[in-house]
């Protein structure tokens, strides 16, 4: 008789936790859908109310966390109960991370709210519109433990990531037209940055219940790969040159990327020193460090000049590693044309070898293949 007491009070806690995940995801949706309100309303009313709001989603992230070690001492659960309580321990940290998005929304809103911002808000409606639903369906592929639902989800990340470099190409485009106000250039791509997070975090929900269905876990495939971002003031030379220079490399194991503090367009002398080596870069598009995706994910960040390293490293996750390459600017060098491209040569070859040393390093005695 003890058997069918024990699944009962089993089966109470799993239904239990279900309905705190419900709850926590409603929370987040709803603060999402208000942050998205108040910025293309220009509702300041609204956006205090996300920020202040957010100690719910908080609170409710710490209770089903407890909810959660509770049912693995009292139920000591294995196998697919195991993968239940170890998913909702994955997918709390996620929600708790969209609700910290959705006040970030709120914040760069009443950050530039009292300046003229003549931009069109329908791509950020566009961006919400496919980001909030993918929530909202990996809530409901955990609930109704749906795989198949859950890999529809993960199969439109793409279309997010696309619509928000629309936007941030855009935004930049309408500051370097004299349009928009400087102020807020980054508070709208961090907004647009925060939209394609919250799929992101919906992805990782959604792998997470990929392994509770099935056992299949997908979390940290290509955690092989080694990412590199470099830094610079404007993503617009050094940190560019640096990016193409590496990924010219052709190395599976590697993906380097560049950003600015204040990104500008690309510097055509830069397009034109590159094309002779024999590296397009024409078509590459300046980036801030909000504009980069997952960037948890790198392992090593590198600061092209001291300006780049304090404002990017205090901001980088604990377990990066943090490289400063203080390299003069090329763009900046004024002369004749053989002074310009001596300083640009100059910068190819430090940027070549301090390149090739780290992915030696990282590579142990591996030959590069080129």
């Amino acid at each position: 008789m003890a058997l069918p007491l024990l699944d009962e009070s089993l089966q109470r806690s799993i239904d239990l936790i279900r309905r705190k995940v419900i709850e926590m995801s409603g929370l987040a949706e709803q603060a999402l859908k208000s942050a998205l309100e108040a910025l293309t309303d220009g509702n300041r009313t609204l956006a205090y109310s996300v920020v202040l709001r957010d100690q719910y989603i908080d609170e409710a992230e710490k209770e089903l966390d407890r909810l959660c070690l509770e049912f693995i001492v009292r139920q000591q659960p294995v196998a697919g109960h195991l993968r239940f309580v170890y998913a909702v321990i994955k997918i709390n940290n996620e929600l708790e991370r969209i609700g910290d998005y959705a006040e970030s929304i709120a914040r760069q809103f009443l950050g530039i709210s009292s300046l003229h911002v003549p931009v069109s808000f329908e791509k950020f409606h566009e961006i919400a519109g496919i980001a909030i639903p993918m929530l909202h369906d990996a809530t409901r592929a955990f609930v109704d433990q749906n795989a198949e639902l859950a890999r529809a989800v993960l199969e439109r990340e793409k279309i997010v990531d696309n619509i928000r470099n629309n936007i941030h190409s855009e935004v930049v485009q309408l500051r370097e037209q004299g349009k928009l106000p400087l102020e807020a250039l980054a508070p709208l791509m961090i907004v647009a940055s925060r939209f394609e997070r919250v799929a992101d975090q919906a992805c990782n929900m959604c792998e997470e219940v990929l392994y509770m269905c099935t056992g299949e876990y997908i979390k940290h495939q290509g955690t092989e790969v080694f990412r590199v971002l470099f830094v610079g003031e404007g993503n617009s030379c050094r940190s560019q040159m640096a990016e193409s220079i590496g990924n010219a490399l052709g190395l599976n194991k590697f993906i380097f990327s560049s950003a600015g503090i204040y990104p500008r367009g690309v510097d055509p002398r830069a397009v034109r020193f590159m094309q002779e080596k024999g590296i397009n870069i024409s078509r590459q598009i300046s980036k801030s460090i909000e504009q980069i995706p997952n960037l948890e994910h790198y392992q090593v960040i590198i600061a092209l000049s001291h300006e780049a390293a304090q404002r990017a490293f205090p901001s980088m996750p604990t377990k990066v590693v943090s490289i400063p390459w203080d390299l003069p600017d090329p763009a900046l060098v004024r002369g004749s044309s053989e002074e310009v491209h001596m300083a640009y040569e100059q910068a190819f070859q430090y940027l070549d070898a301090h390149i090739r040393d780290l992915v030696q390093a990282v590579l142990g005695e591996e030959n590069l293949n080129k």
